[in-house]
């Protein structure tokens, strides 16, 4: 049986590529990891050139129509001035302790066009952590930060839950996504609780083969089969935060990889970099996205002159040149190579390609001779599968559907 998705998580899919950013108090203290037990006293926070707008103009090089900030970590440290701790931005030299970064990003995205979405860890460590006599106090600790976070910054689209450091609490799990969803209707959630999304599975920004959207996820304590599409979440240098060796930047066809096979595989690519002390996203970080950016439109951006994507049957698709076309080409020497073909499937009643084949019609003096070569096979589709294969001149190109759950819909194919 397909389950069917919502409105907000077909918009989520059409996103496809967001960019994380990890920034925080861990910035201004190099070197130290996740529960290294190191203090980092607030006061050393002080992002003296801090332009959130630049982030999002280096989101956009690679296309991002989302953006993610971590407002508090596992440390605690909160990037807005909260009422419930005393360890946040409060407590900096930066702005004289009348800075709010949130308000700085969240506004930074409406400028620039991108979806606003907040990362948010509920675990702390340190003699800064808030300390609690009960579970029901650590969850009024939660909602109190996490209504500030929803009600003082207007429309949030996306809340990023991040589970690690707080798995020996029982979270009240109703309650909590109760007034989330209270506060903020329409708001994405992510993999906790009442999911909207899940994670891959890894940190590296690569997505199965097959890549299902049906999961079994908790939902509120109950183990559900429900709709939950992937997001790849990974890293362009070795770490999350600011990252001082630039020997660990990830070359673009690393990159590219990871969005054939996140992105091209049916899911999200959310790729993370770290602003560094300034508040700034590094110039060396910020030229490789617009290398990325740059070979995704040289692949991806213009497709080939094909003709309209042709039906026949419940399962089979093609697209061709025209005569007229071939006409205009002149010698069959001349088409040009076809490296991939997009295809998308209809999603609106759920996923339903299990199986699928691509053929290349053989570049013969004869084009209609209907001889052709396998060049792909594949299993799902979803939102989009990027089908790359050696180059080869076809004047057609077939899909077959050969397993699926009830009748499949493609609503696109491209070669480029």
């Amino acid at each position: 049986m397909r389950q069917v998705p919502t409105s907000k998580q077909l918009d989520f899919l059409s996103w496809e590529v967001g960019m994380f950013f990890h920034f925080g108090i861990r910035t201004f203290y190099p070197g130290h990891r996740d529960w290294d037990g190191v203090e980092m006293a607030a006061e050393a926070f002080d992002p003296k050139e801090l332009d959130c707008r630049q982030w999002l103009r280096a989101a956009r090089l690679i296309g991002a129509k989302y953006a993610i900030m971590t407002t508090k970590h596992h440390d605690g440290f909160a990037l807005w001035p909260s009422k419930y701790t005393r360890y946040s931005v409060s407590a900096s030299k930066w702005k004289n302790g009348n800075g709010d970064v949130v308000r700085e990003f969240v506004d930074a995205c409406r400028a620039e066009g991108l979806k606003a979405g907040l990362y948010y860890s509920p675990a702390q460590w340190g003699s800064s952590a808030v300390k609690f006599e009960s579970a029901k106090e650590y969850d009024d600790y939660f909602i109190g930060q996490i209504s500030e976070l929803l009600t003082g910054y207007g429309k949030i689209d996306y809340l990023w839950f991040d589970g690690c450091g707080s798995e020996g609490h029982q979270y009240d799990q109703k309650r909590i996504v109760a007034e989330i969803r209270k506060l903020q209707p329409d708001i994405l959630l992510f993999d906790m609780w009442d999911p909207d999304t899940r994670w891959v599975g890894n940190e590296d920004g690569y997505a199965p083969s097959p890549n299902p959207y049906k999961a079994v996820m908790n939902v509120l304590g109950e183990q559900k089969e429900v709709f939950a599409p992937a997001e790849c979440d990974c890293k362009l240098r070795e770490h999350w935060f600011y990252d001082r060796d630039e020997a660990s930047i990830k070359s673009v066809d690393e990159l590219i990889g990871m969005y054939e096979m996140s992105v091209g595989r049916g899911s999200n690519l959310l790729l993370n970099i770290g602003p560094d002390e300034r508040g700034l996203i590094c110039e060396l970080d910020e030229k490789r996205l617009m290398e990325f950016g740059a070979e995704i439109a040289r692949r991806y951006g213009r497709a080939l002159p094909f003709g309209k994507m042709q039906q026949s049957g419940k399962s089979c698709y093609s697209i061709e040149y025209s005569p007229d076309a071939l006409v205009r080409i002149g010698d069959i020497s001349r088409l040009p190579e076809v490296q991939s073909v997009i295809l998308q499937e209809k999603l609106e009643r759920g996923q339903s390609v299990k199986r699928y084949a691509l053929y290349a019609h053989l570049p013969s003096l004869d084009p209609i001779s209907g001889r052709r070569v396998c060049v792909w096979e594949g299993q799902t589709i979803g939102h989009k599968a990027i089908c790359r294969f050696p180059a080869i001149r076809t004047p057609r190109l077939d899909l077959e559907i050969l397993e699926s759950d009830e009748d499949a819909e493609i609503i696109e194919m491209k070669a480029y």
